[in-house]
């Protein structure tokens, strides 16, 4: 079975929510872009402490590499610490 993304973008990614969300990650982006630490295609994430995108405070972001930011750490029985 195919995915259906325009399901996916209706139910989740389309909420008003979400586009709040993703519109402050943009931010943090342009921001650190700004400050000369990231560029385009360097495959760096700006990575926020707190989980909370909407918190672009400068002790909440910085930068990681895409692969570290978008995994969790895990124990032997790949569960999340």
């Amino acid at each position: 079975m195919a995915r259906n993304y325009r399901q996916e973008y209706d139910r989740y990614q389309g909420t008003a929510e979400q586009k709040k969300r993703r519109a402050m990650r943009n931010k943090a982006r342009r921001q650190a872009m700004k400050k000369g630490q990231v560029r385009k295609g360097d495959g760096k994430d700006v990575h926020h402490k707190d989980g909370n995108p909407m918190n672009n405070k400068a002790g909440n972001t910085y930068v990681r590499s895409a692969s570290s930011n978008r995994s969790f750490p895990r124990n032997k029985k790949a569960q999340k610490r």
